[in-house]
């Protein structure tokens, strides 16, 4: 048993270092080369000319997607000792926003058609360019909803890893605020948009710290070296 615990702590490290590693490369390095929101012709142009570039920038949010269901199933396997249908519950609200956020990165896909065929469009569509930036913002605007989903996932898993009595509490505490600091945000930009709240970047770290901790000792833990009751509730439970 404590080998498939340590594995699902092993993988989900693996699969949050590879997220950490994969979005903030398209987000922060490869789309603000192509995008200018301030004019839309030169935003459709630098994606025609850089098609190659725009597609790696979504197949690295693609990579992504797939390790948040990698990483919603490792940890409720990793959870799943403490709380089996809350843990269960957790990984679900990943699934959704895993889900929300495909539907948001489907806008930059349909870019892909109309880039590709501007000659053709652009023959009965004289606003083309406006549907492209306009696209990029329905990314934008979808996948901050997202985020509501997200930070209500990070608040439920940090209760969770609070009560697991193999995880340091401190990374319970360090994920409630994390997803707080989400859910604030994703909330200013909805109701507060001029609002400027850098300083909840400050608060985003907790699932990192969390992967660092799962890389480095998680994988080693003995679940019930330490609770002799758990172990029994446990094995009543999945092992009849």
């Amino acid at each position: 048993m404590n080998y498939q615990i340590q594995k699902a702590a092993l993988i989900s490290g693996i699969g949050i270092f590879i997220m950490v590693l994969s979005v903030p490369v398209a987000e922060f390095v490869i789309f603000p080369d192509l995008f200018d929101y301030g004019n839309a012709e030169i935003t459709f142009k630098n994606i025609q000319k850089n098609r190659e570039l725009f597609v790696t920038g979504i197949f690295l949010h693609t990579i992504t997607l797939i390790c948040d269901v990698v990483v919603a199933w490792a940890l409720y396997i990793f959870l799943r000792p403490v709380n089996r249908d809350f843990s269960l519950l957790i990984s679900l609200f990943r699934i959704v926003f895993t889900v929300v956020t495909l539907s948001a990165l489907l806008n930059l896909v349909g870019l892909l058609n109309l880039t590709q065929n501007a000659e053709y469009l652009s023959a009965f569509d004289q606003s083309l360019y406006a549907k492209v930036l306009l696209s990029i913002k329905n990314f934008n605007l979808q996948w901050s909803f997202a985020f509501v989903f997200f930070g209500t996932y990070l608040i439920m898993l940090g209760i969770l890893v609070f009560q697991a009595f193999y995880v340091p509490r401190i990374f319970g505490i360090l994920l409630i605020i994390a997803g707080a600091g989400y859910l604030i945000d994703t909330l200013r930009i909805f109701f507060f948009p001029s609002t400027k709240m850098d300083y909840l970047m400050i608060t985003f770290f907790g699932e990192l710290v969390f992967m660092l901790w799962l890389l480095i000792k998680g994988w080693r833990v003995k679940v019930f070296e330490n609770n002799k009751n758990q172990e029994t509730e446990y094995n009543k439970d999945y092992h009849p």
